[in-house]
C-alpha cells in the first residue's frame, strides 16, 4: 500500500510542468547602450512570456565588455542560469586589447539582432549632411573629434572605413571610445565632441526630439522611417551591421546547454520579442547553436582583418 501512494505521488510530480528556469543576464557595458537594451528586452520578454520565472540584468562594464567577459568566464563554469550578451563590439575590443578571454571561453547561444550604425551632430551643429562632416575630416582629421562605444568596436570600425572610404588615413581619426552610450549621448548633446556614432535606436529617441541631426546610416538600403541617406548612396563605400548575440557559461552539459538554447529560441519567436525588434529597429538576424558558432568564427576572422587594415590591429 505504501509503495502504491509513494509511487502515485512521484507520479504526480513527474506530471506538474518543469519550473521556469531564472536567468542572470551579464550586460558587459554601462547602462543606456544597446548591451544593456539587449539584455533588458531580453528580460522582458524572457518574463513576459513566461520562459523564466526571474531574470536579473547585471552591468559591468569596461574595455568594450572584455571585463565583464573575463568576470564572465571565470565565475560562471557549469552555471546554466548563466548568461551574457555581447557581439560585433566585443569581437572587436578582444582584438585591439589583446585580451586573454576570448569567447572561445564560454559558450555561444545565438545571434539576435543586427543593427545599422547611424551618425548624428549636436543639433547646433554647423554641419547639415554627411559630405560637410567628411569635407571637415579632409580639411584636418584631429579636430573632427566621434563620440562612440569602445575602441575596437563596431562605432570606431566605422568611423575608419569611413575615413579610408574619403582618403583620410584612418589612424589620424579622433575617436572618443566611451564605455557606455549613456555616456557617448551625453558627450554629444552637450556638444563635447564634433558627431556621434552609434546603433540608430540609441539615437533616434533624441533625433525625433530634435536635439540631434542625423546626418547618415552604414545600412545597404535606406531604412523605413529613418530620414537620412546611407553612407554608399553619400558616396562612400562603407556597409556596416552592428551584430548582437547572447551567450552562456562555459563547460556546460549537453542538457543544460540545450535547455538554454530551447529557452532563447522561444524568447526569439515570441510576440514580446518581435515587437520589442520593430519598435526598437532591430532586425531579426536570429542564428543559433551550431551553426552560429561557426558564423562567429567568420566574423572574428573577418573582424580581424577589417582592424589591421585601417591600423587598429598590428
Amino acid at each position: 500500500m505504501k509503495r502504491f501512494i509513494l509511487g502515485g505521488a512521484l507520479a504526480a510530480v513527474l506530471a506538474l510542468p518543469a519550473l521556469a528556469a531564472d536567468y542572470t543576464i551579464m550586460a558587459p557595458a554601462g547602462p543606456g547602450g544597446g548591451w544593456d537594451q539587449t539584455a533588458r528586452t531580453m528580460q522582458d520578454a524572457l518574463q513576459k512570456e513566461g520562459i523564466s520565472g526571474s531574470v536579473q540584468v547585471q552591468n559591468v562594464p569596461g574595455a568594450g565588455g572584455t571585463v565583464g567577459l573575463a568576470q564572465f568566464a571565470a565565475s560562471t563554469a557549469g552555471k546554466a542560469d548563466q548568461l551574457i550578451v555581447g557581439g560585433y563590439v566585443m569581437v572587436g575590443a578582444i582584438l585591439t586589447n589583446n585580451s586573454p578571454v576570448t569567447l572561445k571561453d564560454i559558450t555561444p547561444v545565438a545571434r539576435l539582432t543586427g543593427e545599422a550604425v547611424a551618425i548624428v551632430v549636436p543639433a547646433a551643429s554647423p554641419l547639415q549632411t554627411i559630405g560637410d562632416l567628411v569635407e571637415a575630416l579632409k580639411a584636418d582629421p584631429g579636430a573632427v573629434s566621434w563620440a562612440g562605444g569602445s575602441a575596437g568596436g563596431v562605432d570606431h570600425i566605422t568611423v575608419g572605413l569611413l575615413a579610408k572610404a574619403a582618403g583620410v588615413d584612418p589612424t589620424r581619426i579622433n575617436y572618443v571610445a566611451f564605455s557606455g552610450g549613456g555616456e557617448a549621448l551625453a558627450a554629444i548633446l552637450g556638444n563635447q565632441v564634433t558627431a556621434g556614432i552609434s546603433g540608430v535606436g540609441e539615437f533616434l529617441p533624441q533625433v525625433q526630439a530634435g536635439t540631434m541631426r542625423l546626418l547618415a546610416v552604414s545600412s545597404d538600403a535606406r531604412l523605413p522611417g529613418v530620414d537620412a541617406p546611407t553612407l554608399a548612396e553619400s558616396g562612400y563605400d562603407v556597409v556596416v551591421q552592428n551584430w548582437r548575440m547572447v551567450a552562456a557559461a562555459p563547460g556546460l552539459s549537453e542538457a543544460d546547454r540545450a535547455a538554454v538554447l530551447a529557452d532563447i529560441e522561444k524568447m526569439a519567436q515570441s510576440a514580446t520579442w518581435k515587437e520589442a525588434l520593430a519598435t526598437k529597429g532591430w532586425a531579426d538576424t536570429y542564428l543559433a547553436g551550431d551553426a552560429f558558432a561557426a558564423q562567429l568564427d567568420k566574423e572574428i576572422a573577418a573582424t580581424e582583418a577589417v582592424l589591421r587594415d585601417i591600423g587598429l590591429v598590428k
